[in-house]
């Protein structure tokens, strides 16, 4: 019965790559769906990406966090601070980027999720280990550092006076420019010379520090907040670092990906997309190179195991 099962798993797989006139075999492509979200929880690239993404964002916390810990012989400065922050981002960027898209942001991840370039298995795992990065990157700098430099471990706080409303305004605009500069510096649409992303998304992030810090201590990202909050235990106006710049980067997804510069995708494959579904389109011949590769492995994996029942894949032509 297991041979079966794999036998049968194989050769409906083998399905997608063939342009089939079923008419609307719901109950056929909801297999197929769910098969294929199986296979990318199954797949080591995907888990690669998760565990690149805990990664970034431990190091982005440290460092950040660590750039504003106030040393009594040397108070940090909002320059020193600003660059810190944009340094790592750019490293961190150029080390994980062709790996998991170097996120290392929950509003970031959320913005994807809203342009349909991510699905949504793959953005609930990427902001959990995001979070989880954070923690584990704010815990870390809590326990190197003296009390008396650790403090409130840098949590964003609201200052100089201004109320929640106008800290939710000023997370979400800052916000709004590092998403817009992520989708516009990465789109691979682009034809003219885009120049490093590492570098246009790490200056951005210096940008927003560098008047962020006055209004909110510049937040941009729920997973910086999250995580010495916890640590230290202060939630006061915690979820202005949240909607902030969650609707912020959903906000330029949406001018980005609809107006400015509108995806040529369909919305069968936008969603998709979504679903995990999604296949790059591939020639016909392609596809029938695929379909007649996979007739030959799947008979031998089949006859190695006892079930050669020589049968070619579905769909495709001897």
């Amino acid at each position: 019965m297991l041979y079966m099962y794999i036998y049968i798993y194989v050769c409906v797989s083998q399905l997608t790559c063939c342009k089939l006139s079923f008419g609307k075999p719901t109950e056929l492509y909801a297999l197929i769906s769910i098969l294929k979200m199986k296979r990318e929880l199954c797949s080591l690239v995907f888990w690669k990406a998760i565990f690149a993404e805990f990664l970034a964002t431990l190091i982005f916390v440290f460092f950040g966090l660590g750039s504003a810990l106030r040393w009594p012989a040397a108070l940090p400065t909002v320059l020193q601070i600003s660059l810190a922050f944009g340094l790592v981002i750019g490293t961190l960027v150029q080390s994980v980027g062709h790996i998991s898209g170097a996120h290392i942001n929950p509003a970031v991840t959320m913005s994807f999720l809203v342009g349909s370039q991510i699905s949504l298995i793959r953005a609930f795992f990427y902001i959990i280990a995001q979070l989880l990065g954070g923690l584990a990157g704010a815990g870390i700098l809590y326990g190197v550092v003296s009390p008396n430099v650790r403090g409130n471990l840098a949590i964003n706080t609201l200052s100089n006076n201004i109320t929640p409303g106008v800290a939710f305004v000023v997370e979400m605009i800052l916000t709004f420019q590092l998403v817009m500069c992520i989708f516009a510096s990465t789109d691979s649409r682009r034809e003219d010379n885009v120049g490093s992303p590492a570098l246009s998304i790490g200056l951005s992030v210096t940008l927003g520090h560098l008047v962020g810090i006055y209004f909110t201590g510049c937040s941009m990202n729920p997973a910086r907040s999250f995580a010495p909050a916890v640590v230290v235990r202060r939630f006061t106006n915690h979820w202005v670092f949240w909607i902030g710049p969650l609707a912020g980067g959903m906000l330029a997804s949406l001018t980005y990906n609809y107006i400015l510069f509108p995806s040529t995708k369909t919305r069968s494959q936008k969603l998709a997309i979504l679903l995990g579904t999604y296949v790059e389109e591939e020639s016909w011949s392609d596809q029938q190179d695929n379909c007649k590769r996979q007739s030959l492995e799947c008979d031998d994996r089949c006859n190695k195991r006892g079930v050669g029942f020589g049968l070619p894949p579905a769909g495709c032509s001897e």
